[in-house]
């Protein structure tokens, strides 16, 4: 399994949905599964591929645009975060409030550089209500930064580790993001993320604006900030249209397109349940390749 099929807990939420025996250890997913939303092939930029193997795509938007630039391995499987939605529905008694403020972050390999106090200025002016600001785990251990969002009065989380190499994978991460996002009414962010398509499939009013910030020596071969913008109209401003929003999220995670908890096996290349091949019983524990 490629180490970035887990970040985020993406494979155990999969393996969960897929009903395994033991989700807590999921099987090798046999290609690269996507890992974050984006505006290419759905991976990561430069990253070495085994010749053959399937690239495990969030949806039909992805695949075309992975087709066009000559993938043909794509296979459309849904997003993690979708999958997790149907895992844990709405609670009837749901109250929200306020704002999550999700900031353009960096990762190992590239910090990102901007004016953290222009967009804290930004948020003031235009959001009513709490205001909780995420911070990525790159710059969470930044104090410096962290304090500039305290100080401002808003309260300052981490979903947590992503994980990398095989180590530190927070299996518990997509579950805390969606807690957090179904207690705030509104998601915002400086840049169209996944975090934005999470709150609004998760029924969030949400807003891209601010200062989009600049990341370290940018990949700009897809097009960057300004093709976003382009793109996703209906998304940017302190106050866009949410049901067009909505149904943008619903396409780019692939909401439409989910498999069943079999199909979904066979997809990751898990072994099938006993049952499926016999049509007899529930789920067994046992499993045969």
């Amino acid at each position: 399994m490629h180490h970035a099929n887990y970040y985020y807990g993406h494979a155990h939420v999969l393996a969960r949905y897929c009903e395994l025996p033991d989700p807590l250890h999921p099987p090798r997913i046999k290609g690269y599964l996507q890992h974050g939303w984006n505006i290419g092939d759905g991976m990561a930029p430069g990253v070495p591929f085994v010749d053959g193997s399937p690239l495990l795509i969030w949806s039909e938007q992805v695949r075309r645009r992975a087709w066009s630039q000559g993938r043909r391995n794509a296979v459309v499987v849904g997003s993690p975060f979708a999958y997790l939605l149907e895992l844990e529905p709405e609670p009837a008694d749901l109250r929200r409030e306020g704002t999550i403020f999700y900031p353009f972050h960096g990762w190992e390999g590239q910090e990102v550089m901007g004016d953290h106090r222009r967009l804290i200025d930004e948020i003031k002016a235009h959001e009513s209500g709490p205001i909780t600001v995420c911070l990525y785990w790159n710059e969470h251990r930044v104090r410096a930064i962290r304090r500039l969002y305290e100080d401002a009065g808003f309260r300052v989380i981490c979903h947590g580790y992503r994980g990398f190499w095989w180590r530190d994978h927070d299996r518990d991460f997509l579950v805390r993001q969606l807690a957090e996002l179904r207690r705030h009414r509104r998601v915002v962010s400086n840049r169209l993320c996944s975090a934005i398509w999470y709150g609004l499939l998760a029924g969030c009013q949400s807003a891209v604006y601010g200062d989009p910030m600049v990341l370290e020596n940018g990949d700009m071969t897809f097009g960057g900030e300004p093709r976003l913008h382009r793109q996703w109209p209906e998304v940017y401003g302190y106050d866009p249209d949410v049901a067009a929003g909505y149904r943008s999220a619903r396409a780019e995670l692939g909401a439409d397109e989910l498999a069943g908890p079999e199909e979904l096996r066979t997809l990751l290349g898990w072994p099938v349940a006993e049952h499926s091949l016999t049509g007899k019983g529930q789920t067994s524990d046992l499993f045969v390749g």
